[in-house]
């Protein structure tokens, strides 16, 4: 059973950086492709990130490019984005999501999604 359990989320400045983590608690990361999507309120949910569980494949949001950037340690079982130069459109509940296609970015083809981070950018 796959419990997925993201942390970190937080209130930064902007130009500020912050880690999201996700764990999961169920099993090995035996997902072949994992993500980070956001929703900000009043907004649809979008893909900020892709990557494969051998992290030789990575995918980007366009606007989030050069900015963050998402790893694993598939020995710890955790996923990571690091968020730099944060920017107050940043503002969002950040989810973690396994088991989706290779390189999708289309939140409804993920099963297994964890509960949310909050991560709030100031101005």
């Amino acid at each position: 059973q796959v419990q997925l359990v993201e942390s970190g989320g937080g209130l930064v400045q902007t130009g500020g950086c912050l880690r999201i983590s996700c764990s999961d608690s169920g099993r090995t990361f035996s997902s072949d492709n994992l993500g980070w999507f956001r929703q900000a309120p009043g907004k649809e949910r979008d893909v900020v990130a892709l990557i494969s569980r051998s992290g030789e494949m990575t995918h980007y949001a366009d606007s989030v490019k050069g900015r963050f950037t998402i790893s694993i340690d598939s020995a710890k079982k955790v996923l990571y984005l690091q968020m730099n130069c944060l920017r107050p459109e940043d503002t969002a509940v950040y989810h973690c999501a396994a088991d989706g296609p290779r390189a999708s970015g289309q939140d409804s083809r993920y099963p297994n999604w964890g509960q949310g981070t909050q991560v709030t950018v100031s101005s």
